[in-house]
């Protein structure tokens, strides 16, 4: 590999157009090419980033080192599997397939070439999420709410694709244990999907996690409150504090330790930026990325846990 690590983006609408801007923007990577259906938006994407334009389906072998793909979901699959089985690492935007066939079979492709897949779980890398996991003890209770106004670009799916299955994926990234139970319920209020949904997910350690995604409501509101063994915890991914409780030293006299409070102020940045970053440094090391194949399939299979129990509901 050059100096420069040589990268592609497939999908250049909104997520894609992101992916390039940043890859751009990194000294140790070269942006060597955009590949997209839609031959006006690529041949502009291009000519912004001086770089190649590719015709979709062509062979990037020897051409880049890694690729980021971010087409429509349902075409994950049938984009993914000739890259990886190439050997090119790729970086897959979340949700990593529509359906579990697909995601299973992009992990498989990538376990037989022995590729790095990397799947655009972004808020694991939210500076305040990365800081309350390191902050945890041993999570009993979780309670996550991410509320938002209608946008229609994301009207073609629910909102368990759309929003919830990001937190499903972080509540699966604190909880060390198998998912026991899943029970939900939803509601379509605009679209022909479910526009608001409440998840309660139960795990084999008695952690439980109550999870709340709606794209229906008048504010923006996302916030994680966690109970642990040693006290709680709450962020609030707006403004990146972390309001802290925790016991202090008991008195020598004895009775109960007093209650001590902390606000942590998270130094933000960019998630996207430490994402592709991130993966950069896979393909350069070849280490395991933070969010594997194997963890999108699991998010993946929890969503439709979720969606199966509204669908019953309704």
């Amino acid at each position: 590999m050059s100096s420069r690590v040589r990268v592609a983006v497939i999908g250049v609408g909104h997520l894609g157009s992101f992916h390039a801007e940043a890859y751009s923007r990194m000294s140790d990577v070269e942006l060597v090419g955009l590949v997209d259906i839609e031959e006006p938006v690529v041949s502009a994407a291009a000519s912004k980033h001086n770089c190649e334009v590719f015709s979709p389906g062509e062979s990037l072998l020897g051409r880049v080192d890694a690729v980021s793909i971010a087409v429509p979901t349902p075409y994950h699959r049938i984009v993914a599997e000739p890259i990886l089985a190439d050997g090119i690492p790729a970086l897959i935007e979340k949700p990593i397939a529509h359906s579990l066939e697909d995601a299973r079979a992009i992990v498989q492709c990538a376990e037989l070439s022995g590729t790095i897949l990397q799947v655009g779980h972004i808020e694991r890398f939210n500076a305040g999420v990365i800081r309350l996991s390191e902050e945890l003890d041993q999570p009993r209770f979780i309670e996550v709410h991410r509320l938002g106004a209608f946008v229609e670009r994301a009207s073609d799916v629910d909102v368990v694709t759309d929003l919830m299955i990001h937190d499903i994926d972080i509540v699966l990234s604190l909880v060390s244990a198998e998912l026991k139970y899943v029970s939900a319920v939803g509601a379509q209020v605009i679209t022909g999907h479910v526009d608001i949904a409440n998840a309660r997910l139960e795990f084999e350690n008695g952690a439980i996690a109550n999870v709340t995604a709606s794209r229906v409501s008048q504010n923006t509101f996302r916030r994680i409150r966690v109970f642990g063994q040693t006290g709680y915890l709450a962020l609030n991914f707006q403004d990146q504090q972390i309001d802290v409780s925790r016991p202090g030293e008991p008195p020598k006299t004895g009775g109960f330790a007093p209650m001590l409070s902390e606000t942590i102020n998270v130094m933000s940045r960019p998630p996207l930026d430490a994402e592709l970053e991130h993966f950069i440094e896979c393909v350069r090391t070849g280490q395991a990325p933070l969010v594997s194949g194997l963890e999108g399939v699991r998010a993946l299979e929890v969503a439709h846990q979720v969606r199966a129990r509204i669908a019953a509901s309704l």
